[in-house]
């Protein structure tokens, strides 16, 4: 890892006062030896994986990390400030704090030595040796893989015990897995591992990270007692460990209560609780913090299904865009490619391009109810899912009936999940029994029972939106534009984002009018704390007016995330701003009938938008309501002089700037 970090990556006595400040001050060490190219984007994808989930951990520990496309090798740099910076560990603030920055495409070996550092810091020598340093080469030494000072031996060797210590009778296998699968995976793993051992109890962990993951023997899990996952992506390959006692909950879970998560397993072995044989439940269906409602676990499983289905929507979606851009609103009745097909024509192109979105695009209602379904049941939810999706284009139900099936097909194999096998047939559950009995409930209640219906609604849902004009069209404009400014790309934003694309798989006029408000609205939040960052700079941090200069780029590109720093720092005020100004800009939109037949907004999809100057017009306004907002707000919580900000004047006298309390 010497190469990874050198003195001039380490920063003992760091000056920040904020996570982000802190960030912000250790990439820019990193600008410096050429190892980010950009320093904003670079920290606007730092403050995107933090928006996921906090990174800081007990013990005074902060590992802010990303993977970036603006980190040309892989990077990591160590900051300990005077004071504990809060990165949301249970325990309190963190005065370690390491920045970890993997480029976009980091290769296994050096993400493998990343998990050795996470690893490492479950080590109280080695925490300790980093706290006690005091020079910056010995402690990148010390980090690049160096020996920490080992502690004065006792006076008196303890006397060996008189009999040697019988193996430990209890066995577990385990799996960790983060988002990002650089620290949290590896953490976890070894706070299990120790905990194990401080327990008598054997432990074997099998990390799921970036780095891929090596199996654990098959003989080992079936030699096991318990089970726990430690996850917040899927679990792979997880019937392997079916049939036995099993813990699921989140990856840090496993990092802060790692006993009692051995305790809770062998409490169920005791108890005599075991998992159904075909790989029961799922990361959502079990996962999660006690307590966890139903209504929390819906809302999960229907973005598991919209994540997935996005990338067949993007593809899609904007090969046909280009093919109407290039060819016309005639390209689709243009013939077959396979059949007709003129090298220099460029109409032939176009068709080329619209009739291979169109049938990336015919996915988009079976993947959506496939994934529903994994995201209920894991892998035996797949095939019925898809099925039930498939059904439901054949009977025109539409996305409505994509939803409905992927429900069904997950609820059904959950179902069977849950009757109790004889061992024999435990192994051809998964491959055949589910699959044949589920995928035939699913086709019987969408041919026969529920489909009809939903087909109906989604008929009249069609005609609605096509039927759209004047005041209805307005006030679902301000629905959904305050929908996509609430939580700046959270689930709200996607639920509005995913009635949108539902719409584009029937389009008609009043689809691509909601398309092209709810992109609109989008684009408003990062636009315009940017436009407020210049306006009124003495109301802002200097961490948020360089913010500010990403949320140009960010907000013309239709990454709304981009204004989550300004939200993370002044909710109460930034929040109720962007939603103002998105209301403004989706009502515009439809009252401007502006259309949009591609599923993604920013610039570079304005040649396809109808009525262009009209939309860019709606557009402005929302960004210019929203700045004026958060301004207004901001000074009237006495920050107008920017006196208490790293404001202009403090920046000239080269006074040391003061970040204020987050809200």
């Amino acid at each position: 890892m010497s190469d990874m970090i050198t003195a001039d990556l380490v920063d003992l006595d760091l000056a920040a006062e904020t996570k982000e400040a802190a960030a912000r001050s250790l990439a820019e060490r990193m600008v410096a030896l050429g190892r980010v190219t950009d320093l904003n984007g670079f920290l606007a994808d730092v403050a995107a994986r933090e928006a996921q989930m906090p990174t800081g951990l007990d013990g005074g520990i902060g590992i802010p990390h990303c993977r970036s496309e603006h980190v040309t090798e892989p990077t990591l740099a160590f900051g300990r400030p005077a004071e504990g910076i809060d990165f949301g560990a249970p325990d309190g603030p963190a005065d370690l704090i390491f920045l970890i920055a993997a480029p976009a495409g980091a290769d296994d070996a050096h993400l493998s030595i990343l998990s050795a550092l996470a690893r490492r810091l479950m080590d109280p020598d080695f925490t300790a040796a980093l706290r006690a340093a005091t020079d910056p080469a010995a402690t990148a030494s010390l980090i690049g893989g160096g020996t920490p000072p080992e502690a004065p031996a006792p006076a008196v060797e303890p006397e060996p015990p008189a009999e040697e210590t019988p193996p430990a009778a209890f066995r577990i296998v385990a799996v960790t897995s983060c988002p990002t699968g650089i620290a949290h995976t590896y953490m976890a793993a070894e706070a299990l591992e120790q905990a194990g051992q401080a327990e008598g109890v054997e432990v074997v962990v099998e990390p799921q990270g970036s780095a891929g993951f090596t199996r654990i023997d098959p003989a080992v899990i079936a030699a096991a007692d318990g089970v726990i996952f430690a996850h917040d992506v899927p679990v792979r390959e997880k019937e392997r460990f079916a049939g036995k006692p099993t813990v699921d909950v989140g990856v840090k879970a496993g990092i802060n209560r790692p006993a009692e998560l051995i305790a809770e397993v062998r409490g169920k072995a005791a108890r005599g609780e075991t998992t159904a044989p075909a790989g029961t439940g799922s990361p959502v269906d079990e996962a999660g913090d006690p307590g966890e409602g139903y209504g929390t676990k819906l809302r999960k499983w229907l973005m598991s299904g919209v994540s997935y289905m996005v990338p067949f929507v993007a593809a899609g979606g904007l090969l046909i865009a280009l093919g109407f851009a290039i060819g016309g609103y005639t390209i689709d009745k243009a013939p077959s490619v396979a059949e007709h097909f003129v090298w220099t024509d460029s109409t032939s192109w176009a068709a080329l391009l619209f009739q291979v979105g169109g049938l990336a695009f015919s996915f988009l209602v079976p993947v959506l109810a496939g994934y529903i379904a994994y995201g209920m049941a894991d892998r035996p939810g797949l095939v019925p899912g898809f099925v039930g999706g498939s059904i439901a284009l054949t009977i025109n139900a539409g996305f409505l009936g994509g939803l409905a099936a992927g429900l069904i097909a997950g609820g059904t194999v959950m179902a069977i999940q849950r009757v109790k096998v004889p061992a024999a047939l435990r192994g051809i559950m998964p491959v055949v029994v589910i699959p044949l009995i589920s995928s035939a409930v699913v086709g019987f209640l969408m041919f026969l029972v529920v489909g009809k219906p939903i087909a109906e609604l989604q008929k009249a849902l069609t005609d609605w939106l096509s039927g759209l004009s004047g005041t209805n069209a307005i006030i679902l404009g301000v629905v959904l534009g305050l929908m996509m400014c609430f939580d700046l790309g959270g689930p709200l934003n996607k639920v509005a984002y995913a009635f949108a694309v539902g719409g584009l798989a029937n389009p008609n006029d009043g689809s691509l009018k909601v398309m092209a408000a709810v992109m609109a609205a989008g684009m408003v939040p990062p636009l315009a704390m940017a436009l407020a960052t210049v306006v009124r700079g003495g109301l802002f941090t200097r961490t948020e007016r360089e913010n500010g200069k990403a949320a140009w780029v960010l907000g013309a590109s239709f990454i709304t995330e981009g204004a989550i720093p300004f939200a993370a720092a002044d909710p109460l005020r930034v929040i109720p701003s962007a939603m103002a100004g998105g209301a403004v800009t989706g009502a515009l939109s439809m009252l401007f009938e502006c259309t949009l037949r591609a599923p993604h907004g920013g610039i570079f999809v304005l040649p396809l938008i109808g009525n262009p100057v009209l939309y860019l017009i709606a557009i402005l306004a929302g960004t210019a309501v929203s700045a004026a907002l958060v301004i207004l707000l901001k000074g009237m919580g006495g920050r107008g002089d920017g006196k208490n900000l790293d404001g202009a004047a403090a920046a000239e006298s080269g006074a040391a700037p003061k970040v204020p309390a987050t809200v």
